[in-house]
């Protein structure tokens, strides 16, 4: 059983990880070009060289969580986030910059959802479910919360000043996470009747098709969301909204997440988690298809900005609850930490792919491709579905 005060801790520290380090670069990207003097593909760049420090650790921290526990891990991540703020904070070249940047990749991979996951699923087990799927309630609302929050602090004291009292806050997580439990859930302790959860990972073709389709959904929607994270703003822009306006439909982004993320901790158990990742990628599509009419219509562009926050909210929980479902619990943290290894890849590029895309085709350009790459992640949802059939062979809880 996993404590709800280990819950709350890891949603309070998600909320903060994510918004200091994930979302920094949304936030001080510009005000660092203009203070710097340097190209926006420099400065945006050190946030895609995070992202792909994240994959290349990625095996490593699984395997760390498995070993010694998610709290040890989360709270050494938590060090080298204030270590990257600080380092930021200080950089006058692009050496340090990007040194500092790469101090943040390795705490975010310490620290956000993944490592997270893997922490509850080393507690609890199947039991992790719900757990997972509270936690990433208040992460969802990190952008926004943090978004003006890094914005007046900017005010303030400059973004350098502002990065100083992330280190601050950076630091207050580390007790968050020294306090999850360092015990590991075993299957014998207390047996549980009837079915269990899909089989697919039984055999070893069922685990590699499993594997296979589970990296292609989290590859696909990580590359999507880092796109997303830097450009929505910009695309709702040049689409035709005022500036302002844009920024305040974005921001619906974050409600949505949370807002089905509460959903599904409410409704969501009556669903196995490959029918609830089926029906998320369903609306994927959907809302980068009315995005394109955004530029004219503003209920377009609040429907695409809420939904796609909704859909990419429920994938960011099945995202850690499949692997409850298709894989080994022991190594959790380990083969997870590998399937993930290509969808931190995608996101490193994926920032400078969006750029390039809006700089030849323009906003629309960036909506086509979204469309694209969802309508993959729907097929891939579709075929893990008809493989796995959970309506016959798993637990709906």
């Amino acid at each position: 059983m996993i404590a709800r005060r280990t819950v709350l801790f890891l949603g309070i520290s998600q909320l903060v990880c994510w918004g200091i380090s994930f979302y920094l670069i949304g936030v001080f990207g510009d005000l660092i070009v203009a203070d710097l003097g340097w190209s926006r593909t420099l400065v945006y760049g050190g946030f895609s060289a995070a992202l792909l420090i994240m994959g290349l650790v990625s095996p490593l921290v699984g395997r760390l969580i498995d070993r010694v526990g998610g709290g040890r891990v989360m709270a050494a991540g938590s060090v080298f986030c204030a270590v990257g703020c600080a380092g930021l904070a200080l950089a006058q070249t692009v050496v340090a910059y990007y040194a500092a940047w790469i101090c943040l990749g390795l705490a975010m991979r310490s620290t956000l959802y993944d490592a997270a996951f893997a922490a509850l699923a080393r507690i609890g087990g199947p039991e992790a479910r719900r757990p997972i799927a509270q936690v990433t309630l208040l992460g969802g609302l990190a952008s926004t919360v943090f978004w003006p929050i890094g914005h007046v602090l900017a005010e303030a004291f400059g973004w350098r000043g502002a990065l100083f009292v992330y280190v601050g806050f950076a630091l207050l997580t580390v007790p968050l996470h020294l306090a999850i439990p360092t015990g590991r859930h075993q299957d014998n302790v207390q047996p549980v009747e009837g079915p269990r959860p899909p089989s697919l990972a039984s055999r070893r073709q069922d685990r590699v098709v499993a594997a296979f389709l589970y990296a292609l959904i989290v590859t696909l929607i990580n590359g999507l969301n880092a796109g997303m994270s830097a450009h929505m703003i910009g695309v709702l822009t040049e689409l035709g909204l005022a500036a302002s306006l844009a920024v305040s439909i974005s921001s619906l982004r974050g409600i949505g997440q949370s807002s089905a993320r509460l959903a599904e901790i409410l409704f969501g158990g009556r669903l196995h988690p490959i029918d609830l990742n089926l029906a998320a990628t369903v609306v994927l599509p959907i809302c980068f298809t009315v995005g394109l009419a955004s530029g004219g219509y503003v209920a377009a562009a609040v429907v695409f900005a809420f939904f796609y926050g909704a859909g990419n909210g429920i994938l960011s929980i099945t995202r850690g609850t499949l692997p409850l479902v298709l894989f080994d619990l022991h190594t959790y943290g380990s083969f997870v930490g590998k399937l993930l290894v290509p969808s931190f890849l995608l996101s490193a590029v994926s920032p400078l792919a969006f750029a390039a895309v809006i700089e030849h085709f323009g906003a629309q350009g960036a909506l086509y491709l979204s469309i694209a790459l969802s309508s993959v992640i729907l097929a891939a949802g579709l075929a893990l579905r008809a493989s796995a059939k959970p309506g016959s062979d798993g637990p709906r809880s």
